[in-house]
């Protein structure tokens, strides 16, 4: 995913709530009203490409209004339209007249905050799924949404975004894949949500690289903003959780889709996908755990640091104590006591506090408190 590109779920270390603007204007409107509802506002045109092949043909082109490819070619030609920046709700409207997309559907693909989902409708299904990647510099999340309608013959696509998440498959496409290209749009579809699933184990990797650089410092040399960095790793897991967990049971609905839009060779394929997306769940859970056990980590050397200073502390209050008692006796201005008039009585003195130490420390060895 274009690192640069995306947004990201929080700047630094430090949890905040992601804030999705435009959400109070949908307030009190009715359902399927087309309002743009993301993290930022977006100031720049959406960009529509559209590429149609089949068996022997490739094209592909870039267009500035969806009329300039209507009406699309019939089966056997696959027509895939990317759109890259969902802002624009103008475009959106222009999709849902051309292909009779239901109002709801759109709304859904204007709210960047959607769960992974599936929807069969009429003459399309309608999935919906969270592309992830993880900056381990600024230690955040780069979430994305990713839209698609699958019909008869084409497939719709919806970025919020321009990125090169697609690319190896657009490179296969250009590159005579014949499975790809004669497999029509269900099997372009898994081929993009398989894409997306790979990509979950980009991004887990590198969270898991940066546990192991937490765990590593953790044993050396615990930093003190340590559990800041822990805690934040863990709300940044938990948002991940939430919407890679979905993702089985849209993926599951679709290998048990009864549908025409998806062949049982493509539904076979899409069981594979499901497997992966139950390894990306364990990995992510023990992970979790992983974080977890080094939060206890933390906290346990923590203790152990400070109970070694306070058992330092307690031998050195220890030692003095009886030092400080024989100083505190002849320190009592009585003009009565017969040591004060003896000629080895200053060094005698000397000689019993240190003996007195030298014992002690002794002792406190040979019971290895020290």
């Amino acid at each position: 995913m274009g690192q640069q590109s995306r947004n990201t779920h929080w700047p630094g270390p430090g949890f905040r709530f992601r804030h999705f603007g435009n959400r109070a204007k949908k307030v009190g409107l009715p359902a399927g009203s087309l309002i743009y509802v993301g993290e930022h506002p977006k100031d720049y045109k959406a960009v529509i490409t559209v590429l149609e092949y089949d068996g022997s043909d490739f094209r592909e082109q870039r267009i500035d209004h969806l009329q300039d490819v209507l009406p699309l070619k019939p089966a056997p030609v696959t027509t895939w339209i990317n759109v890259d920046g969902v802002h624009d709700e103008a475009v959106l409207a222009e999709f849902g007249k051309a292909f009779n997309l239901h109002p709801l559907l759109l709304e859904d693909i204007l709210n960047m905050d959607q769960r992974p989902k599936t929807e069969f409708m009429e003459n399309h299904l309608y999935v919906i799924l969270k592309m992830f990647d993880f900056d381990p510099h600024r230690q955040v999340l780069l979430p994305e949404q990713v839209s698609m309608v699958i019909g008869p013959n084409f497939l719709l696509t919806f970025e919020e975004e321009q990125g090169d998440e697609f690319d190896v498959i657009r490179e296969r496409l250009r590159g005579h894949s014949q499975r790809l290209r004669s497999g029509g749009p269900g099997y372009l579809a898994y081929a993009l949500i398989d894409t997306v699933v790979d990509r979950y184990f980009l991004a887990i990797e590198k969270i898991g690289q940066s546990l192991e650089s937490l765990e590593d410092s953790l044993m050396a040399d615990p930093p003190p903003n340590i559990l800041k960095e822990v805690h934040h790793l863990k709300r940044e897991m938990i948002f991940l959780r939430k919407y890679i967990w979905p993702v089985r049971e849209v993926v599951s609905a679709l290998q048990h889709a009864d549908t025409e839009l998806l062949t049982p060779e493509t539904q076979v394929y899409l069981r594979d996908v499901y497997e992966h997306a139950v390894q990306v769940m364990d990995t992510l859970e023990t992970y979790r755990d992983l974080l977890g056990g080094i939060q206890d980590l933390y906290l346990s050397v923590l203790s152990n640091r400070m109970n070694e200073i306070m058992k330092v502390l307690t031998v050195m209050s220890s030692v003095f104590i009886p030092l400080t008692f024989i100083v505190g006796v002849y320190g009592m201005n009585f003009k009565t006591m017969p040591e004060l008039n003896l000629t080895w009585g200053y060094p005698a003195v000397w000689v019993l506090m240190l003996f007195l130490a030298w014992w002690m420390l002794r002792y406190f060895k040979r019971k290895r408190w020290i």
